[in-house]
């Protein structure tokens, strides 16, 4: 059925340029138009803050870190549903997705997984636990060190574990007769978050971690090794080897990479400008990643890998300025804590509880200072591996001081709240 629309034509009248204002005017206010354009304002203004907002709170390497991580998450996932409602029923194991994830066998056809397999979770839960692990922890650090040495240190921890894992998984593979080894799907952002609390452990060591209102306290140096010891009991008993690999490489290629690699910044002057490459402080020697009672039996080990890989010239043993300029870098960091989500002290407690902590650091770092110093005037100083505490720095008795005079290089330091 069609219908007829009358239309009438109105011939215009012409008022002149001062009664079109008029009726304009008149017409506007008729209709009411004055509440879209203080809806347009107000939707710029939340366009510009939200675009401000995203700018300055998430530091540029963190966001495209985040950007990855949920777009390759999201690849992933649709790939592998793809693949189940192709093949029909419930698999018993994941579908691979060998070109996104890490699968030794395909590693030769698919090299750039290398990179990506860390930034692909395959759940919502491990997808939401790094999200957060990386927005948090990446801010922080990407602040501490500036963006292009964080996004260094990312690339090392993502591409390295992942190098490694693949000759693990082959062997392991060729040596037990399982060809299903060799098909492991590897990915997961573990090694970013073992690599994040070593870090945390080389700037706030000392930081104390309160949760759920005091009922539980922990130092950031422990930490890492908390860390190691859930995900390789996780190993062993859910089975779940594959993060317990990727957490132990995760914290030895971000240690090692902080221990000897990364540029730090030269407070005692002894640089070309450059800085000092690594980080040769007593404090984050490898052993000091565990609780003290195990550290006699690792530094050992640690000491005989270092003297090994130092006769190979693989590594560059520290100076006795190097070891200095790492203290020097202890005490600098005396002020520093971590964000706020981690702790939940508030106002005067939370700013005694820095001070105490700061005052722990400086009073440790002064501590190993003054053994150097007393160990210096006795013997001819030499050099100790991965940085530990020689024994004769221990084991000598510091020399006695004549009455009213003050040691040479002793450093007295009396905390306000000892």
């Amino acid at each position: 059925m069609a219908y007829a629309i009358p239309i009438r034509i109105v011939k215009p009248i012409n008022l002149g340029a001062e009664g079109s204002r008029a009726k304009y005017g008149n017409f506007r206010s008729a209709l009411n138009f004055s509440h879209l354009d203080t809806w347009a304002t107000s939707s710029q203004a939340f366009c510009l803050r939200s675009n401000m907002f995203l700018r300055i709170n998430i530091p540029p390497a963190t966001r495209i870190c985040l950007v990855s991580l949920l777009t390759l998450s999201l690849l992933y996932n649709i790939a592998r549903w793809r693949q189940i409602d192709t093949t029909g029923g419930t698999p018993t194991t994941s579908p691979l997705v060998p070109y996104l994830t890490l699968v030794p066998s395909y590693v030769f056809y698919y090299p750039w997984t290398i990179a990506t397999a860390t930034f692909v979770e395959q759940n919502i839960f491990t997808v939401l636990l790094n999200s957060a692990t990386i927005f948090y922890g990446g801010k922080y650090l990407e602040r501490a060190w500036g963006s292009r040495e964080f996004s260094k240190f990312i690339a090392v921890i993502a591409v390295i574990p992942c190098v490694v894992i693949v000759p693990i998984y082959l062997t392991w593979g060729a040596v037990g007769g399982s060809s299903s080894t060799a098909l492991t799907q590897i990915c997961g952002g573990v090694s970013i978050q073992g690599s994040f609390l070593v870090a945390f452990k080389q700037l706030v060591p000392e930081h104390t971690v309160t949760i759920f209102k005091g009922l539980v306290k922990m130092r950031v140096k422990h930490f890492p090794a908390l860390f190691l010891l859930l995900n390789t009991l996780s190993g062993f008993i859910f089975g779940t080897d594959t993060a317990a690999v990727l957490a132990w490489l995760g914290v030895l290629a971000s240690w090692s990479y902080l221990r000897f690699y990364k540029r730090q910044p030269d407070l005692t002057g002894t640089s070309n400008g450059s800085g000092i490459k690594g980080d040769a402080s007593e404090t984050f020697a490898f052993a000091c990643l565990f609780p003290d009672v195990m550290q006699p039996p690792i530094a050992f080990v640690a000491d005989q890998i270092y003297t090994l890989l130092v006769a190979m010239r693989v590594l560059t043993p520290f100076s006795e300025d190097d070891i200095a300029s790492g203290n020097q870098q202890v005490l600098a960091r005396g002020e520093a804590g971590l964000p706020t989500l981690l702790s939940s002290q508030r106002g005067g407690a939370g700013s005694r509880g820095k001070r105490e902590e700061a005052e722990r650091r400086r009073t440790l770092a002064l501590r190993a200072l003054d053994q150097r110093l007393q160990a210096a005037t006795i013997a001819r100083p030499q050099a100790h591996p991965l940085g530990e505490p020689s024994s004769s720095s221990y084991a000598n008795p510091a020399p006695v001081a004549p009455a009213g005079q003050g040691m040479l290089g002793e450093t007295s330091y009396n905390p306000d709240n000892a």
